[in-house]
């Protein structure tokens, strides 16, 4: 377990030396969630998280995001979550985000590899008491690809990418029809025991077809548990 750790903190500090001219910033993202199973088929989930950004130094947002996740079969799950945010804006004042996300997704195994698809459409408001375009949504559709390989172990390594399209977004029209978001991650999954779990990744993201794109190079850290 030792070496793996080192391994990945090792490839989280050669990577951020060679972005290094590139890096607009770099933060932190610290999740917790908890999942209560109702029957067979449904669950109850809810996801807090919080972030830092400007090279760790300041508070991004937190997000509260309570859901209920929906498995037919094995390989298929299907959730709706409400996410409240609150965003830090650089002028000390707080944006308020309310966004709504259906995510469909699917995963097959392959001996000891597996890989698993979702789907995400997204909807969000901002500042709707305050903003003349506050209650206009932005819509996403979010595409990500994950592969995990079993090594007999707690730890489960896993590389994972996620392309944003943008659908219709009133703030940023020149983006709209186009993909301009992407993320890169690898990460190391620790399963505790049958209830509880821990995550370590690295997050890189790229945003293209956008009037002002950033770059992002994060570290993020999971804690999951299972009622």
């Amino acid at each position: 377990m030792n070496k793996i750790f080192f391994s990945f903190l090792l490839f989280v500090f050669a990577t951020s030396a060679l972005f290094s001219q590139e890096t607009k910033d770099a933060g932190l993202w610290a999740t917790f969630s908890i999942e209560k199973k109702l029957n067979k088929k449904f669950s109850f989930v809810f996801v807090e998280e919080y972030r830092a950004r400007e090279n760790f130094s300041r508070t991004n947002l937190f997000y509260s995001q309570p859901g209920i996740a929906y498995k037919p079969y094995d390989f298929l799950k299907i959730t709706l979550s409400y996410r409240s945010i609150e965003k830090s804006l650089k002028d000390n004042s707080i944006s308020f985000r309310h966004r709504l996300m259906l995510d469909i997704s699917v995963k097959k195994k392959f001996g000891k590899l597996g890989l698993s698809f979702r789907e995400r459409i997204q909807a969000e408001n901002r500042n709707v008491l305050s903003s003349a375009n506050g209650r206009v949504p932005e819509w996403y559709s979010r595409n990500k690809f994950e592969l995990k390989y079993d090594i007999d172990k707690p730890i489960t390594p896993y590389v994972a990418i996620e392309l944003r399209y943008q659908i219709n977004n009133p703030r940023a029209l020149e983006s709209n029809k186009m993909w301009s978001r992407n993320r890169y991650t690898l990460g190391l999954d620790y399963k505790r025991n049958d209830r509880s779990s821990f995550g370590l990744y690295y997050l890189i993201q790229q945003e293209y077809n956008v009037s002002a794109p950033q770059d992002l190079f994060i570290v993020g850290i999971e804690y999951a548990l299972s009622l």
